[in-house]
C-alpha cells in the first residue's frame, strides 16, 4: 500500500519571494528522490485558471468581498479534488503556492469577511485536506510591494497587487496571528536574502520529516 504523501504550502503577502522558495523547495525534495507536484492556488487546472483570471483582472465594478471568497473557494474545490487528493493518494509530495491559510489573510483580514464563514467553507471544499506543513514567509506589507513594483507587464498590477498599503497591513497581521495559533505555521523572515530564507524552508522540512 503506497503511503500518503505530504502537502506543503508556501504563504505571505505580495513581494516575500514564494515563487523563488518554491522553486528552490523543489529541487531540494526532488534532489532527496521524492515524487513532486508543483502548483498554485488560485489555480492548478483549467477551471481554477479561469477562476484565477476573474478574480485578478482589474475591473470598474466593485467586486463584494464574499463574492471573492466564494470564487477562491469554487477554485480551491475543483483543484483538491482534481490535483491534490489524487498526488497525495499517489503518494506524492505537494508543493502548493498558497491555500487556506491566504484566504483567512486576504479575505477576513484584508477584507472583513467573516472568519467562522471561512471555516465553514474551508470544512466544504477540501475538508480534512490540510497542509502537513506551511512555510509563511513574513515581511512587512512596505518592502513586498516595493519588490513588486514595476514588474513586467502591467505597472499597476493587478486586481490585489492594486490594493492599498493599509489592506496588505491587514494581511500580515492576519498571517502573523494564524502563524502564531497553529504549529504546523512555520514563520521564516523574508526579508532576508532568497538563499538565508531557502536555507530555512529547508530546515523546516527535513524538521517535518516523512
Amino acid at each position: 500500500m503506497t503511503s500518503r504523501g505530504r502537502f506543503l504550502t508556501l504563504e505571505g503577502v505580495e513581494g516575500a519571494g514564494k515563487t523563488t522558495a518554491l522553486a528552490g523547495l523543489r529541487r531540494f525534495l526532488t534532489g532527496q528522490g521524492r515524487r513532486v507536484v508543483t502548483t498554485r492556488e488560485p489555480g492548478g487546472t483549467p477551471l481554477a485558471e479561469d477562476i484565477r483570471a476573474v478574480l485578478l483582472r482589474p475591473r470598474p465594478e466593485p467586486v463584494d468581498a464574499f463574492a471573492e471568497t466564494l470564487l477562491v473557494f469554487a477554485a480551491r474545490a475543483q483543484h483538491v479534488a482534481t490535483v491534490i487528493e489524487p498526488a497525495l493518494r499517489r503518494g506524492d509530495w505537494v508543493l502548493c503556492d498558497r491555500f487556506t491559510d491566504s484566504t483567512f489573510a486576504y479575505q477576513a483580514g484584508g477584507r472583513g469577511v467573516d472568519a467562522a464563514a471561512v471555516s465553514w467553507l474551508a470544512e466544504r471544499a477540501h475538508g480534512d485536506c490540510w497542509p502537513d506543513l506551511t512555510l509563511y514567509l513574513d515581511l512587512p506589507a512596505r518592502t513586498g510591494l516595493a519588490r513588486v513594483k514595476g514588474r513586467a507587464g502591467d505597472e499597476q498590477g493587478d486586481r490585489f497587487e492594486r490594493e492599498r498599503l493599509d489592506f496588505f497591513e491587514r494581511v500580515r497581521a492576519a498571517y502573523r496571528q494564524r502563524a502564531a495559533q497553529h504549529s504546523r505555521i512555520v514563520s521564516i523572515d523574508a526579508s532576508q536574502d532568497a538563499a538565508a530564507v531557502l536555507r530555512a524552508v529547508e530546515a523546516a522540512v527535513e524538521r517535518l520529516g516523512g
